[in-house]
């Protein structure tokens, strides 16, 4: 046994994405005493300016955007009591199939090894207990998400630590329920074309491929706080619509996948740190 406390590393692609998909444990795990290390991968610089100004758009500065979002990450992170803040701040990608994919510097153009050698000496650093980040397709196929589990599972490799490694998802039950919530406070949206349709039913997994299911629900007002902090965003924030307690009610329950191991903890499991503690 060390003196060195239990860390939970979670690696993200953008300023707001540490709050929608691990908002819950990052919070859960700081009350309960955990070192919570937040990686986020790139400067937000593709998210919507002032006044709802979007990418590409007359009047979009996505140098001043970045330093907002920087800005609101940091508020984000004072709710959820994140204990440390490591930005890479490589430019973000924005969307799959943008112009600025291609451009010089994105995070999605930066070479694999060069993204995973910066992350593997943070996590010598941090000597994280356990790493979150997505999975191969980045949960919905984004590119910074992508790039962002790419980078993680190569600076793994390039360490000699051995964490538990998780990937975020979310089970499909949750996802017929998000997609019904979304019908109910938007009743003129309409239905998918065929394509999106078969492509949405993909994301997520099927409930009983879950690993790991850890309640939330005490930490939701945290959650739903953090998400507020990136007020430049809340045209994309569909979350903030519902109001803290519907919001709860979905969001209460944050699921991952389990690839790497070291402690046999039986699953399913219900903490990320099982069998470390």
């Amino acid at each position: 046994m060390t003196d060195r406390p239990l860390t939970l590393m979670a690696v993200h692609a953008h300023p707001d994405d540490e709050a929608t998909g691990t908002g819950g444990v990052l919070a859960r795990y700081a009350a309960e005493g955990i070192r919570t290390v937040l990686v986020t991968c790139t400067d937000g610089g593709c998210g919507d300016g002032p006044g709802g100004v979007k990418p590409g758009d007359p009047g979009h500065d996505p140098a001043a955007v970045a330093s907002m979002r920087r800005q609101e990450l940091q508020e984000s992170c004072d709710v959820l009591k994140v204990s440390d803040l490591e930005m890479l701040d490589y430019a973000d990608s924005g969307m799959m199939g943008w112009p600025s994919n291609d451009a010089p510097g994105s995070f999605w153009q930066t070479p694999v090894e060069e993204g995973a050698a910066r992350l593997a000496e943070l996590m010598r650093h941090y000597q994280p207990d356990v790493v979150v980040t997505y999975d191969e397709n980045g949960f919905y196929g984004h590119p910074d998400h992508i790039q962002a589990h790419r980078i993680t599972m190569a600076a793994l490799e390039m360490t000699e630590l051995a964490p538990k490694v998780y990937w975020t998802t979310m089970p499909r039950s949750g996802m017929r329920q998000f997609g019904e919530i979304m019908r109910e406070f938007h009743p003129d949206m309409p239905e998918p074309d065929p394509a999106e349709a078969a492509a949405m039913a993909e994301i997520g997994l099927p409930d009983d491929e879950i690993s790991t299911w850890v309640d939330t629900i005490a930490f939701s007002g945290q959650k739903f706080d953090a998400l507020a902090a990136h007020a430049s965003q809340g045209e994309n924030i569909f979350f903030l619509k519902m109001g803290k307690e519907r919001f709860g009610e979905l969001m209460g329950m944050e699921t991952f996948v389990r690839v790497q191991d070291t402690t046999g903890a039986p699953i399913p499991e219900n903490d990320l740190f099982a069998g470390l503690r």
